[in-house]
């Protein structure tokens, strides 16, 4: 996948996991009904191809699926079973933990995504891939740093989610011709990391909780399917200090909260997300949202499908390398994978 930015428009090349639809230059400020019929016609080739892949109606030589780790590639495409050691080493890998108790997936403090930082274009890649997130940014300055604090909800591809992500820098913005213009935030390091707790709602009932010491609080419930308008995050953050928990707050009004819609206990900040204040990603649209959820409902049924007389995880994940390795792979690189940060490789070279 390729993204490039420019005014109101995303120029981008989206392949789907067995790779045959794409989509090139897209105008978000354009519509009509030939854009509709266009993605009505890249849904169906989608779904077909995944109901071929998913059911094992292809070889086995097709399976498009992309591991973080290599070694285990070749164990699932010849039928071997993972054993429950491997599995939980591939997630961990990954840079997720598993909960048990709530059957829910996290992210490791020392995951490998704290090395790509964040700047704006991971936002915007996050719906060609397959995630359709509501997004909070809010800016702010103290300590000598310019911060970033973000919240997100929604559907991660096969799993519904949250995420609360700490990031700051002390660098100028970079200008890299036709790739970039903004701001490029470093992950929190440990110093800078803060205590937060957060728990998602859908239509009121709790899905997950977490709360950590953290610079990327996550958590992800697989199989569920959900529309980012269905959840909301209540979420609490306590700040090192007073002066950093105002700087915050200066941050949230100029995203449009009110003093009404967040609650201040000594240095720590509550809040519901729900509707996001600030702008959108310009990659969600009413007619790419309608696409890529149709992809993931139908991936989450999938799931359901083949895993509903399975009470627990690794039952379920060794049903699914089985009857369903593209869903096993989707697993295994759930949440923000690769593929969301593979920005990076062209900033790199211009970070200090």
């Amino acid at each position: 996948m390729a993204v490039l930015v420019s005014g109101n428009s995303i120029f981008m090349t989206i392949s789907s996991t067995a790779g045959i639809v794409a989509v090139n230059s897209l105008s978000l400020s354009s519509g009509g009904l030939g854009l509709y019929l266009g993605i009505t016609a890249i849904l169906a080739a989608v779904l077909i191809t995944l109901d071929l892949f998913i059911t094992k109606r292809l070889p086995k030589i097709f399976y498009a699926g992309r591991f973080l780790f290599g070694n285990l590639i070749g164990r699932i495409r010849s039928g071997k079973i993972v054993d429950d050691n491997e599995l939980y080493s591939a997630i961990s890998t990954a840079g997720y933990s598993y909960d048990p108790k709530q059957d829910i997936f996290y992210s490791n403090k020392d995951a490998w995504q704290m090395e790509m930082g964040y700047c704006r274009l991971y936002d915007e890649a996050a719906a060609p891939m397959g995630m359709i997130i509501d997004s909070e940014p809010v800016y702010f300055k103290i300590h000598g740093k310019r911060w970033l604090i973000e919240f997100w909800k929604g559907q991660y591809d096969l799993t519904t989610g949250c995420e609360i992500g700490i990031y700051n820098t002390e660098g100028p913005d970079l200008e890299i011709s036709g790739v970039f213009s903004g701001t490029f935030y470093k992950s929190a390091a440990a110093e800078d990391q803060l205590y937060m707790s957060c728990t998602l709602k859908k239509n009121g009932t709790t899905i997950l909780t977490r709360e950590d010491t953290h610079w990327w609080l996550t958590g992800f419930k697989l199989g569920e399917y959900s529309e980012p308008s269905e959840l909301t995050l209540d979420l609490s953050i306590a700040f090192k200090d007073k002066s950093m928990m105002d700087a915050f707050i200066r941050g949230l009004r100029r995203a449009g909260y009110s003093g009404s819609e967040f609650n201040i206990s000594e240095n720590t900040i509550t809040l519901t997300f729900d509707k996001p204040h600030t702008p959108q990603p310009l990659t969600r649209t009413e007619e790419t949202d309608w696409l890529v959820q149709k992809k993931n409902r139908f991936m989450c049924e999938k799931y359901q499908q083949i895993t509903k007389g399975y009470d627990n995880f690794p039952d379920k994940m060794k049903a699914l390398q089985e009857q369903a390795p593209l869903i096993y792979d989707a697993i295994i690189n759930m949440g923000k994978s690769e593929k969301v940060f593979k920005a990076f490789s062209a900033i790199r070279g211009y970070l200090e």
